[in-house]
C-alpha cells in the first residue's frame, strides 16, 4: 500500500502561494484546504447580510468585509476566509498589507451540508480565541435556520436558534436587528444542490 506524503506548509509559504493561485485555500496548522465556490443560494444570502448591516453599520463606524478579506487566529495558527465579519472601529492588519485581520467583533458564515459540521465545530473553536469577538452566526442555505452564539460579559457562549422567517436576528454585538425574511430573500430552498458550499 503506497502511503502519500502530507505537505506541510509555513505561515510565510501559504501567504505566498495564496497571493499566486487562482482559487482561495484556508491555513490550518501547516497545511492549505482548497476551497470550493460558493452556489447561488450561498450567494444571495451573503449579499443580503452586506445589504441589510452596510448602511447601519456605516453610521455606527463599524467596517464590514466580506469572503475575500482573510483572519489570522494565532493561538490555533489558522487562516481563513469568513462570509462575512466585522470590526468595530479600524481593522487591525497582520503582518504587511491589508489582506488579512485579527479584530473581527462579529462573524457569519453560510453553511452548506459538506461544511456544518465544521462551521459547527472546529472552526467555531478557532474563532472563539479570537479576543475581539462577540458573536457567531451560522446561516443554513437549504432552509431558514440560524444558530447564533453571542458571548455573554461571563465570558460564556450562549446559544439562539431561528427557524421561521417572521424571526429576528438580533445581533447584540453590534445593536442591529434583522428579519430572516430579508435574509433568505431570493433563495430558493427547491434547487437540489448536492455540493452546497459553505
Amino acid at each position: 500500500m503506497i502511503q502519500l506524503q502530507r505537505r506541510y506548509y509555513t505561515p510565510e509559504e501559504y501567504l505566498q502561494l495564496e497571493e499566486q493561485a487562482e482559487t482561495r485555500s484556508e491555513y490550518r496548522d501547516g497545511e492549505m484546504i482548497p476551497m470550493a465556490g460558493g452556489t447561488t443560494n450561498h450567494n444571495e444570502i451573503v449579499t443580503n447580510l452586506c445589504a441589510s448591516l452596510k448602511p447601519p453599520l456605516r453610521q455606527k463606524k463599524y467596517r464590514l468585509f466580506t469572503e475575500n478579506v482573510r483572519v489570522w487566529i494565532d493561538r490555533y495558527r489558522v487562516y481563513t476566509y469568513p462570509d462575512v465579519m466585522v470590526i468595530a472601529g479600524e481593522p487591525i492588519y497582520h503582518g504587511t498589507g491589508t489582506t488579512t485581520v485579527i479584530n473581527p467583533c462579529l462573524i457569519m458564515e453560510v453553511m452548506s451540508k459538506s461544511t456544518k459540521n465544521y462551521d459547527q465545530g472546529d472552526k467555531f473553536d478557532y474563532y472563539r480565541s479570537l479576543p475581539d469577538l462577540q458573536e457567531y452566526v451560522l446561516v443554513e442555505q437549504s432552509r431558514v435556520h440560524v444558530l447564533q452564539y453571542s458571548k455573554t460579559t461571563a465570558g460564556k457562549w450562549l446559544l439562539t436558534e431561528l427557524e421561521a422567517e417572521t424571526d429576528l436576528l438580533e445581533l447584540s454585538s453590534v445593536a442591529i436587528a434583522l428579519s430572516l425574511a430579508d435574509l433568505y430573500a431570493g433563495v430558493d430552498f427547491s434547487l437540489k444542490e448536492d455540493e452546497l458550499i459553505g
